[in-house]
């Protein structure tokens, strides 16, 4: 009887994984189009015509979205990732049904007008909230509840990379942070949902270069870059802890939310490329560097791109901006996988290839900033046809940065907050 009731129970959280997998495939799928067809529409437009526009435009979303929390949503912050963490410790927390909403609006309209995060954190929070609805919903058993929030990350993440593996680890590694046969269940009912929705709907890759090949004499180079990735990735954090930090200690609004997107508007200003997610710059900076041999003036622009991404994506959170680290690691990450392997071939004579250390680069970034080495392996072996060549290196990218900015820099990925050094008794 009562190996019944869990198989019951566990076909019951099955049928509402593949529910909640199909409704947050549509949300991502729609918030991922709708934000890359505006902000592309509004960047082609203002860029040629009215470029001094670029200088306020962070301003007017991120004020759009400073009134939308105050009003329609009766002044309750995002919080990101952080909420998820919260509501899955204390059980009787709740992801409430406006997150949906809040998080879907505010990570459009942050992006469109240029804030230069990406929608990927706004999608899982949506996303987890649909599961947490559903297991409020008593659609599955009260003991789901982890479950049901994964089941709804799993697609999201799957959805906005089009690799339901990526978004299956990102819910184990990330949300879950363990392993077990409910979860599996959940999340693998979600993926399969997700896949069809990718293989029907929507299964082109970010990025339209393909993958030929890699040498194992580039292995070395790989190796040094991963420990940079790290590098690039603690730097991340610390500027992402200290901006929030001191934005938090400012406390009129009108000051805040327009001192952060004016310095975001600056930077903008004077480096289009830091506009929205910055994955139209990256296509546009990978061209670049495959066409021609990396001069002077480019390898300038690379070296500012690499700083001021995690500074100006910083901002824009700070500001009030909705998002996280997820699009500006792999930006930051792949222009440094640029910037390397175009000094190495130009001043040490080496013909590396330059499309593989950009993927190696993001890898070893976004792997360090989200402390998820197997997340960003799959996620970027799927941002380019035949991706999966580089699986060696880009594994071995993705362990080594973790480990080594762990190393540069104790910190609490779940809370973003520092490890206090232990003093001595």
């Amino acid at each position: 009887m009562r190996n019944k009731i869990f198989a019951y129970h566990y076909v019951k959280l099955l049928i509402t994984s593949l529910l909640i997998g199909l409704i947050c495939s549509i949300i991502a799928e729609s918030l991922k189009h709708l934000t890359e067809h505006f902000e592309e529409r509004i960047f082609e437009w203002i860029k040629p015509n009215y470029p001094v526009l670029l200088f306020i435009l962070p301003s007017v979303g991120i004020t759009i979205i400073y009134f939308l929390r105050k009003y329609a949503f009766k002044n309750r912050k995002n919080k990101g990732i952080t909420e998820i963490y919260k509501t899955l410790d204390q059980r009787k927390d709740h992801l409430p049904f406006f997150k949906i909403p809040s998080h879907y609006i505010n990570g459009f309209l942050t992006v469109i007008f240029g804030g230069s995060t990406g929608i990927e954190v706004s999608t899982v929070v949506a996303t987890a909230t649909v599961g947490n609805v559903a297991y409020k919903k008593q659609m599955g058993a009260y003991a789901f509840k982890r479950e049901m929030i994964c089941a709804g990350v799993t697609a999201g993440v799957a959805v906005l990379f089009a690799s339901p593996i990526a978004g299956w680890l990102f819910a184990m590694e990330v949300i879950a942070r363990k392993i077990n046969k409910s979860l599996i269940i959940s999340c693998t009912a979600s993926a399969i949902a997700a896949a069809l929705f990718i293989y029907f709907f929507d299964g082109h890759t970010l990025l339209p270069f393909s993958i030929d090949n890699w040498k194992w004499s580039a292995l070395p180079f790989f190796l040094v870059l991963s420990l940079m990735g790290g590098a690039l990735a603690v730097f991340f954090t610390l500027t992402v802890i200290k901006v929030k930090d001191g934005f938090a200690k400012i406390n009129n609004n009108f000051i805040r939310v327009n001192l952060g997107a004016i310095a975001v508007g600056a930077m903008i200003y004077l480096l289009p490329f830091l506009f929205g997610d910055s994955y139209h710059g990256l296509n546009d900076i990978l061209a670049h560097a495959l066409e021609t041999k990396m001069s002077n003036s480019f390898i300038l622009t690379l070296l500012l791109l690499m700083s001021l991404k995690p500074i100006v994506s910083s901002l824009t959170l700070g500001a009030g901006g909705d998002g996280g680290v997820f699009a500006p690691s792999i930006v930051a990450g792949a222009v440094l996988g640029v910037l390397f392997a175009g000094l190495c071939n130009k001043f040490f004579g080496t013909h590396l290839l330059v499309l593989n250390f950009a993927l190696v680069g993001a890898a070893a970034t976004l792997s360090a900033a989200i402390h998820a080495p197997l997340t960003a392996l799959f996620l970027v072996c799927n941002l380019v046809p035949n991706g999966f060549t580089l699986f060696v290196p880009l594994l071995l990218a993705a362990f080594i940065a973790k480990a080594f900015a762990a190393f540069l820099l104790p910190y609490n990925v779940y809370t973003y907050k520092l490890i206090p050094e232990k003093k001595p008794e």
